[in-house]
């Protein structure tokens, strides 16, 4: 079943890549507004955070943060939905994220289930999930196998994931060296999946990640689309921006009789 409205989500610049990678890659906040602007004039409701620190390296403290969602929120107002990231990229600690998170307050953020609530930590993490619902802040937990649905299911079961409705994000592929994704990658994690009540959405690696997307929207799911994962067209072409990138999806999804959710739609959708 599809859904009336599609979330799209930018995921501009991630953790790793450089202007090296493409000189079009936002890293600065005056850059990461232009671009959010972009991309949601282009249908994006929403946009995924990384920031740098003065030696362009991936952070997550809130000193790097403020700058970027103030200049962000400053250029798009209140039609977009700013999430920020808590990824370790084998640097910070679950201690680390969470203090980020509780000094930052941000309206939304993505984190990693198995960073957060590795095996052992339940409780910590328990305790944290339950901060963040009650501060009501929308979390996105990302899971990157059928396995790790399945444990994600079972940890709502036994109330350490407290949200009602939660919200995921199913990465397909892995990163490695080709940084490839088929849309053949969702099935094993819808069957996983199964029935469990929640909001889902996507992201995929390299030039199928549009097949991906579509992939999801025609089951049900949102989509995060963006640099950090793919700089490609369709066609194969490098994008000049994010916003051609989910210009080109919003295109898709138009034509295929669907419509992409607005910032208001999506909040609605998250229960924020």
């Amino acid at each position: 079943m599809t859904n009336t409205k599609t979330i799209l989500c930018v995921a501009p610049n991630g953790a790793r890549k450089t202007k090296s990678d493409h000189k079009g890659l936002p890293i600065t906040p005056d850059e990461l507004a232009k671009e959010a602007a972009a991309c949601q004039a282009a249908g994006a409701a929403m946009i995924h955070l990384h920031v740098r620190d003065e030696d362009d390296k991936h952070t997550i403290l809130p000193e790097y943060y403020r700058p970027a969602i103030d200049a962000v929120r400053n250029r798009v107002g209140d039609k977009m939905v700013i999430q920020i990231t808590t990824e370790a990229v084998g640097v910070f600690t679950a201690d680390q994220q969470i203090s980020a998170v509780k000094e930052l307050k941000p309206e939304a953020v993505s984190l990693a289930l198995k960073e957060l609530c590795p095996e052992g930590g339940e409780e910590k993490a328990a305790s944290f999930f339950k901060w963040v619902l009650d501060e009501k802040i929308a979390a996105q937990y990302i899971l990157y196998s059928a396995e790790e649905v399945k444990r994600f299911i079972m940890l709502h079961n036994q109330g350490i994931i407290p949200d009602p409705k939660p919200s995921i994000l199913l990465v397909l592929g892995r990163y490695s060296a080709n940084l490839t994704s088929s849309p053949d990658d969702l099935l094993p994690m819808l069957d996983a999946l199964g029935d469990f009540n929640c909001v889902w959405a996507v992201c995929a690696f390299g030039t199928q990640e549009q097949d991906c997307m579509a992939a999801a929207v025609e089951r049900g799911g949102h989509c995060r689309i963006g640099f950090e994962n793919n700089m490609h067209q369709a066609n194969g072409e490098l994008a000049a921006n994010n916003a051609a990138l989910i210009q080109d999806f919003a295109n898709r999804i138009n034509k295929n009789g669907g419509s992409v959710a607005s910032a208001a739609e999506t909040r609605a959708i998250f229960n924020m």
